[in-house]
């Protein structure tokens, strides 16, 4: 009996530690960097789907070789993004951008504009991060 408990001790402490295969953070944040954070959960709807699109599509075609916007694709389900969650206060989808101790969160216009007019959503998104960049 001693042993299937020191057994079942054993790999319930190496299931719970991820036995050294846990992903890794999303990035230590650099204050001097504007950074676009597209936070989603597993399930995406079309909407969801064309926020992060657009997003990363536009960060990529206006600030391609700009080493201070970056985009960000962050996993709401993954413990290590959990740091991410909380800062942000982020329950469900978001779509926030952010440089140092400041942030702005466009999220209801993303959702809005997304799918039908994504082309207001890059302008929004090019405003905000140029207003950090200043």
């Amino acid at each position: 009996m001693r042993i299937l408990i020191v057994l079942l001790s054993t790999t319930l402490l190496f299931a719970s530690c991820g036995n050294g295969n846990q992903k890794k953070p999303v990035e230590q944040m650099d204050a001097s960097t504007v950074y676009v954070y597209y936070f989603h959960g597993k399930q995406r709807c079309k909407t969801c789907i064309a926020v992060g699109n657009v997003t990363k599509q536009t960060i990529a075609d206006l600030y391609n070789g700009n080493s201070k916007v970056k985009y960000m694709e962050v996993k709401t389900d993954e413990k290590v993004n959990e740091h991410l969650v909380d800062k942000y206060e982020v329950s469900w989808n978001a779509l926030i951008i952010a440089k140092g101790d400041h942030h702005v969160d466009i999220t209801n216009d993303a959702f809005a504009t997304a799918v039908n007019s994504p082309g207001v959503l890059a302008g929004q998104i090019e405003t905000e991060v140029n207003k950090f960049l200043e």
